[in-house]
């Protein structure tokens, strides 16, 4: 990262992630990750497991406020959503162009369990660095089998996991 200016180093970090975040920032966690902690020391996997509310674009947000604030937070916000939206948009055109190829299904199958694995990762990350206590472990094994299971609206479990770190308990 140019130490000079920290904004151009979240850009030209995250604006480079995005196109690579098949599924969606949450599939990049594991890459923010080693970015954020190991290459360029911005933050602590504890710090970015605490920070953040789960895996999605605002651990993004997160670690470009730690290094450079508000316009930290932009910057990275932008460059992690921009590129791929843009891509996104320009692929589902080319797509979805009236003809008889059977490219663009096999490309969206394979892409399924991509996504699944890369934001299983994430998961997983998250849950190493956040688990340190027995309860801990015991409520991520116990929402992983409840959400996997059940048709619960992910926000009542949310809540509740809330509710119990609000108490103390985790």
């Amino acid at each position: 990262m140019n130490a000079e200016n920290p904004i151009w180093g979240l850009i030209s970090t995250f604006g480079l992630m995005s196109l690579f975040a098949v599924g969606g920032a949450a599939a990049a966690v594991p890459e923010m990750h080693r970015i954020a902690v190991d290459v360029h020391h911005w933050m602590t996997a504890y710090a970015i497991a605490q920070l953040s509310p789960g895996p999605n674009v605002l651990i993004v947000t997160l670690i470009g406020y730690a290094v450079a604030g508000i316009p930290g937070a932009l910057a990275a916000t932008l460059a992690m959503c921009l590129p791929t939206a843009l891509l996104a948009y320009y692929v589902s055109r080319l797509l979805n162009r009236p003809n008889q190829s059977r490219w663009p299904g096999l490309i969206q199958a394979a892409l399924v369990p991509l996504s699944i694995g890369l934001m299983a990762a994430s998961a997983l990350i998250l849950a190493e660095s956040t688990d340190r206590t027995l309860a801990a472990l015991l409520l991520t094994a116990t929402v992983a089998v409840v959400a996997s299971v059940s048709r619960i609206n992910p926000l009542w479990i949310l809540l509740v996991g809330g509710l119990l770190g609000f108490a103390g308990i985790v």
